[in-house]
């Protein structure tokens, strides 16, 4: 039988979000809906399970966000895996409208439209009425938004990838559980996990072990398993309580380093590799390298690789994307490593939508390795966040001078996420952005303009005399909303021009700028800052994602702007500061 799914911070994670989901079709009261959003916001960020806070004796309502009536959920969800306040919603809202719910081109008030007016609860239901014309003709719809729709829909039928936060918990949580069987000695994760990719599949984990089967016998009783979908001598298939597949392959030490090789490269990149080897007579396979029937390489990754000529290439450039010729003509890039990282630019606390005071996010940062911070909570525009007016900002500049005098082996930058309004004007005046060390500008509304003017909106911010650093800059959710239309190439060349920069967002469900545009930018000379745009103390783990994602991009040390020492920031900070 597979292991029991038990309730971990991600499944209560989970619940809080459909709640505050199914709330909102309800057009319940913002602040309610909101709370559970922020606990959930809490609950993923933990360092540790809950469980184990519970175990210990610990009073969850000492955590932000968490009141005495979500931790009495808390505590349920962990003792039985059901919450009866979710059960009662699914009682007044079917759990499909949530589907609904996360199409781009939807919301709560169109959700509830099309639920009141048609009757539509399912994907089916709306394909239905998207044929057959009664979308376009409901209140708050038209031909575009239909069209949205439809594409959104195309989108749901794909097969499903995962963001990579939901596939780093399962790698870890998998990772601890197999290397507790004896014999194990190998255990890596494969596929476009290892590659960095910033959505997953499905797992792909490689082991060698002394007794293979005991190794697969303990993969289909873990936690969280609710499917053994087949299961060999050396190879099983289950699926985890969130829906991902893990596929373990026991290889023999011997073949291992092939195994390696085939299971994360991009099929491209394979076949790439197999056709140098084919030149100099040998044969390719997960198998090894051979030279007829001689096997000549396959222990090590780095031994494949020398076979057919090659230096050792990062799993992240394995995509089959100039990465071989790179290497066998000595240009490989030296690609960012998270111990680079000096500081993080990008940080919001309790003032806005964050989680953690500014001394608090500090000292988490000096933890974290960090050797400064830049605060950058949300201007005023950005009501639902509760953004900072020209007041609130001079108090909150006039703490964080205080604390920059009291505390030390971290540095504070005072800075702020403003908003770029539709006419491309920032939320702020002139006089209240030039008190700061820099300003990040961020589209946070009116994601549906035209790519042409979006583009131009974009472009006039980033020409304002305090702008610094672009956020997120192509506006994507992965798996929940789609980039706005704009043109990335124009945007990356404008800023080498006015001199400023973009930001690489480690938030899993952004990633942004994604691979290609960052590695354009890097070949545009245009330096990007890899930010946590941390709202509480955990998420400063979240720089190894965007670490990740640079790495892709094939960006070294020197195209990161936050991988600079204070002094030398503050210099290139200050230029963008006219």
């Amino acid at each position: 039988m597979p292991g029991q799914a038990k309730a971990d911070n991600a499944h209560v994670a989970n619940v809080f979000e459909e709640m505050a989901d199914l709330l909102e079709i309800e057009q319940a009261n913002p602040f309610r809906v909101r709370a559970y959003r922020n606990a959930a916001r809490t609950v993923r960020a933990l360092g540790r399970e809950l469980a184990e806070l519970v175990a210990e004796g610990r009073d969850l309502t000492t955590l932000p966000f968490i009141g005495k009536d979500l931790a009495a959920k808390i505590t349920e969800l962990l003792a039985s895996g059901q919450s009866a306040a979710l059960e009662r919603l699914h009682e007044r809202v079917p759990a499909s409208l949530e589907t609904l719910l996360r199409l781009p081109g939807l919301g709560p008030k169109r959700v509830q439209t099309l639920y009141r007016q048609l009757g539509i609860e399912t994907l089916d239901q709306l394909e239905a009425a998207l044929r057959d014309g009664r979308l376009v003709s409901l209140p708050g719809f038209g031909a575009k938004t239909a069209e949205r729709v439809a594409a959104a829909i195309a989108e749901q039928h794909k097969p499903r990838r995962f963001d990579r936060a939901v596939a780093e918990r399962a790698v870890r949580r998998i990772e601890a559980q197999l290397r507790q069987v004896a014999g194990v000695r190998d255990l890596i994760a494969a596929g476009s996990y290892r590659r960095g990719r910033d959505t997953v599949g499905d797992l792909d984990i490689l082991a060698t072990a002394a007794d293979g089967r005991q190794l697969i016998e303990r993969l289909t009783r873990l936690d969280g398993v609710t499917t053994v979908l087949s299961k060999g001598t050396t190879r099983a298939s289950v699926r985890l309580s969130e829906g991902l597949q893990v596929d373990l392959r026991v290889v023999e030490p011997r073949s291992f380093g092939a195994a390696l090789h085939y299971f994360t490269g991009a099929k491209a990149h394979n076949i790439a590799i197999r056709r140098l080897g084919q030149q100099r007579g040998l044969k390719v396979n997960e198998y090894g390298v051979f030279r007829g029937k001689r096997r000549v390489a396959g222990r090590t990754e780095a031994s494949v690789f020398r076979a057919v000529g090659l230096p050792y290439l990062p799993p992240e450039l394995r995509e089959n994307r100039g990465e071989i010729e790179a290497a066998a003509s000595g240009r490989l890039p030296s690609l960012i490593e998270l111990n680079d990282i000096a500081g993080d630019l990008h940080v919001h606390t309790l003032a806005t939508d964050g989680r953690e005071s500014i001394e608090a996010m500090a000292r988490a940062a000096r933890r974290q390795g960090l050797r400064y911070i830049a605060i950058t909570d949300h201007s005023k525009h950005l009501s639902v966040a509760n953004g900072l007016d020209a007041a609130a900002l001079d108090r909150q500049l006039d703490e964080i001078a205080r604390i920059n005098d009291r505390l030390r082996g971290i540095t504070i930058l005072k800075g702020i996420e403003v908003d770029i309004l539709t006419d491309g004007s920032l939320d702020l005046p002139m006089r209240v952005l030039r008190k700061l060390d820099l300003v990040i500008g961020a589209v946070h509304s009116s994601f549906g303009l035209s790519r042409e003017r979006q583009t131009e909106r974009i472009l006039r911010a980033m020409d304002h005399k305090c702008f610094s650093i672009l956020a997120h800059p192509s506006g994507r959710l992965i798996g929940q909303r789609e980039p706005y239309e704009v043109d990335m190439p124009r945007i990356i060349e404008h800023a080498r021009e006015r001199g400023c920069f973009l930001e690489i967002n480690s938030q899993p469900l952004r990633l942004d700028l994604n691979d290609t545009y960052a590695r354009l930018a890097r070949d545009e000379g245009v330096p990007l800052a890899i930010t946590s745009d941390a709202h509480g103390a955990g998420d400063f783990a979240l720089l190894a994602l965007g670490v990740a994602q640079a790495r892709r991009g094939w960006l070294e040390k020197k195209d990161v702007l936050n991988s600079l020492d204070v002094r030398r920031l503050r210099t290139l900070l200050a230029a963008t500061m006219r």
